[in-house]
């Protein structure tokens, strides 16, 4: 899973590892993410990381043939929750804050789903989730573009339920609220704020985020195919 070496994604590591999965702890810090290794290897789970960086195609590919390697021939589920939130003005948007996003947020997930999701098609089974967020589907100034690159990502979730879902891989996404994480922290008082708009009026705990994915990948989630869940709090709803 990418993501997996802080916030969300590490959560998230160690609740599937929690449940005997054989989870690679994918990211661009050796140390952040050997750290989650140990953590996992602690409690008695297995992990490895698989070093990667997601803004390089290459990159990209190469943790995709990795992580097949690292599974014995096969990945199962695919969890891609690295991304990142830059906000600001449209107009002072530099063409490489563009690429940045669009090349993590929708080109990573892309081509990892590309050289994963067939293979799972044919042996006829797998789950995929996309982590997007709750400001794609609202507009929010200052969030034009973290949140059109998640909103590409909820339709893209949708087309690849079309395209593989058929052949058994379920594939859906979560829309996160306002979490705290390592990403988050320099938000302070802002997150808290944005937070107090939704009923439940307070930010999550990235276990909780976690908890959606975790459904999502299971059995218990057998009948549930290209859906963009909300894990917002409530804001979406209100």
């Amino acid at each position: 899973m990418t993501g997996a070496t802080s916030g969300i994604g590490a959560a998230t590591a160690a609740l599937l590892a929690g449940r005997g999965a054989h989870v690679l702890v994918a990211g661009r810090d050796p140390a952040r993410g050997e750290a989650v290794v140990a953590g996992i290897r602690a409690r008695g789970g297995k992990a490895d990381f698989l070093p990667a960086d997601l803004g390089e195609t290459a990159s990209v590919r190469r943790l995709a043939r990795e992580a097949a390697e690292a599974g014995g021939g096969r990945v199962d589920i695919l969890v891609n929750s690295a991304g990142v939130f830059p906000f600001g003005p449209t107009a002072q948007a530099t063409e490489e804050d563009v690429d940045a996003v669009y090349d993590l947020n929708v080109k990573a997930p892309f081509h990892l789903v590309a050289a994963l999701a067939p293979a799972m098609a044919a042996r006829g089974t797998g789950a995929i989730v996309n982590v997007s967020t709750m400001v794609a589907e609202y507009g929010v100034a200052g969030m034009a573009l973290y949140g059109s690159s998640k909103a590409a990502l909820n339709l893209l979730t949708k087309s690849w339920a079309a395209e593989f879902g058929p052949r058994g891989v379920r594939v859906n996404a979560i829309e996160p609220g306002p979490t705290r994480t390592e990403g988050t922290a320099a938000m302070g008082d802002a997150l808290d704020a944005l937070a107090a708009q939704a009923p439940a009026g307070r930010p999550a705990a990235p276990e909780e985020i976690a908890a959606a994915i975790g459904y999502l990948v299971s059995e218990a989630a057998s009948f549930v195919q290209g859906a963009v869940l909300p894990v917002d709090g409530g804001r979406t709803a209100v």
